[in-house]
């Protein structure tokens, strides 16, 4: 099921989202805005998880860092 609703946006971000419709990056207005969104909840469902390791296992602290910073081959 999905609603209509009315959302006012800046000028500059209808531009930018009807160019993305235009160049096929978004399949219409509504879509580009549902992506969008998708991607919101996305990102809050990874921050609560953070959150919840932090609580369970306590921060990530510096030694762990400079470990995963090496692993990675950035440091």
């Amino acid at each position: 099921m999905t609603q209509k609703i009315a959302v006012s946006l800046p000028d500059d971000q209808f531009i930018s989202i009807r160019r993305a419709v235009k160049q096929g990056r978004a399949a219409s207005v509504s879509g580009f805005i549902s992506s969008a969104v998708a991607r919101a909840e996305q990102e809050d469902g990874l921050a609560n998880l953070l959150d919840d390791l932090d609580r369970e296992l306590g921060p990530v602290g510096a030694d762990d860092l400079a470990w995963a910073d090496k692993a990675l081959g950035l440091a």
